[in-house]
């Protein structure tokens, strides 16, 4: 059973040194603990951000490997079994992109929290009485 659903602010908080957050360092115990889940859609944004990090010059491409073959040892399920019309909805409410919604739309379908640093999603879970995952230090 997966613990947690996480984005990409939560894995490029892991691998970019100025990055660094707490909540996904929490995120990340959770993850090696009990797994994740992540919409389909997170394995395209996953690469393309890390590239467009190689291009800034904030990773080598040999980080970008490494964060990879890290990422493969870890339990993350991608999710395949969205629900269209709850995506659809949830993205007109919030005003969110369907990428964005496709996260609120795992943690409403699976009963899960969201691990995200991202503000906009945060408030979008929050307003939709969806769970977040802020997990304190130990719990």
């Amino acid at each position: 059973m997966s613990s947690i659903v996480i984005d990409n602010s939560i894995v490029l908080a892991w691998c970019l040194a100025d990055e660094n957050d707490p909540r996904a360092a929490r995120a990340m115990e959770a993850v090696i603990q009990q797994g994740a889940v992540v919409p389909a859609i997170w394995w395209y944004e996953l690469r393309n951000a890390l590239v467009v990090n190689e291009r800034l010059g904030r990773l080598a491409a040999a980080d970008t490997d490494a964060t990879l073959a890290d990422l493969r040892q870890m339990s993350i399920a991608l999710d395949r079994d969205h629900d269209e019309g709850i995506l659809l909805h949830l993205a007109r409410q919030h005003s969110l992109s369907a990428d964005d919604a496709a996260y609120l739309e795992v943690v409403r379908r699976r009963a899960l929290p969201l691990a995200t640093l991202d503000g906009s999603l945060r408030r979008a879970a929050a307003a939709a009485g969806l769970m977040l995952f802020d997990a304190a230090p130990g719990g």
